[in-house]
């Protein structure tokens, strides 16, 4: 009579809460259309929004970046072009150095600078610290969920929309290179 009641209906709420589980990713179609949108040169911050204005899938930033790599799609990652042309643009001082478009007060890209720690603090996958193109320093720490959290520095203080796009792509190249 245990054994029966173990194998009553109770056990078919899981497949229903499975089925909510479901609807946090995309479907296989919905897949092919993000890998468009990756070779159309669309961003990972763009990509998320897209994903849940499109399919009314809610996913974290971090869960974006391991479905693209989990789909082995490859971001085109357009500022990469634009630091040499703003150095070529520049004065003759900033071409023999490497690192004369990641100084502050170049336009365009390399006005955030992105930090690793190399030991994170208890509950984060990854911190660090990120100083933005104003020169306004904040701490940075992922969460084991992926949910990424800003703090220290001004706390009324808002970086602007290109900031958080570089810091974004900056956090995230760092994070690969370290194995994430």
């Amino acid at each position: 009579m245990i054994s029966e009641e173990t194998f009553e209906p109770e056990g078919e709420p899981a497949p229903e809460d499975g089925a909510s589980e479901v609807a946090t990713q995309p479907d296989d179609e919905q897949k092919r259309e993000i890998a468009r949108w990756v070779a159309d040169g669309m961003g990972l911050s763009d990509i998320q929004k897209k994903i849940n204005d499109d399919f009314a899938v809610v996913m974290t930033y971090m869960d974006v970046r391991f479905l693209v790599d989990d789909l082995n799609l490859t971001l085109i990652d357009e500022e990469e072009a634009v630091p040499a042309e703003d150095a070529a643009d520049a004065d003759g001082l900033a071409d023999p150095a490497p690192e004369g478009p990641q100084d502050p007060p170049s336009a365009g890209g390399g006005g955030v600078q992105v930090e690793l720690d190399t030991v994170n603090p208890p509950g984060s996958m990854a911190s660090g610290s990120v100083v933005f193109s104003d020169g306004e320093r904040k701490s940075w720490t992922v969460d084991q969920f992926g949910r990424l959290g800003l703090s220290g520095g001004s706390e009324d203080y808002k970086p602007s929309e290109e900031d958080v796009a570089e810091f974004q792509k900056a956090l995230d190249s760092a994070l690969r290179g370290k194995g994430f």
